[in-house]
């Protein structure tokens, strides 16, 4: 399988872009939507500026692992976004854009591999030993995570959490 280093996924929500961006922000209910992060601490409730460094607890089966995280977008109803890492290695930039469409807002959520470089392979194989994940189907794992963090984001922000849709 050929490794991809960038993917994106998009959902359109039935509310204001500020108020996506406001719940995407607000790092620690992360958790909530995300299949793999389970909470994130090191910051208050809220959204966070960009600087702001939170730490990212996320399992997969049986696999359990931390990130260290830093905001390095966040303007308001527009974009969001933050460098993850893991022992210092650089690891990914995951991010979502928020555009008005009539009636809400188009959300596009993105992520793209930052293990290149020297220090790349290295990165790779903590990757796999703590995810459970190759390096060239970890974008399989991350657009059915999308697939699933987008959906809940939607189910929660229309008031349809809880209620098949």
């Amino acid at each position: 399988m050929t490794r991809r280093w960038e993917i994106e996924e998009s959902v359109f929500i039935e509310a204001a872009p500020e108020q996506v961006y406001a719940a995407v922000a607000d790092v620690r209910s992360m958790g909530r939507w995300s299949p793999e992060c389970r909470a994130v601490r090191g910051v208050p409730p809220g959204p966070v500026a960009v600087g702001a460094r939170f730490l990212g607890l996320n399992r997969r089966g049986a696999f359990v692992w931390f990130t260290s995280c830093r905001v390095t977008d966040a303007v308001p109803g527009e974009a969001f976004a933050f460098r993850v890492s893991t022992f210092g290695l650089p690891v990914a930039l995951w991010g979502y854009r928020f555009a008005a469409e009539a009636g809400g807002a188009r959300v596009t959520e993105h992520w793209r591999d930052l293990r290149t470089g020297r220090r790349g392979a290295l990165a790779a194989l903590l990757g796999r030993v703590f995810t459970g994940t190759r390096p060239d189907r970890r974008h399989l794992a991350n657009r059915a995570g999308m697939r699933a963090t987008l959906g809940r984001l939607k189910q929660t922000l229309e008031g349809r959490e809880g209620r098949v849709l």
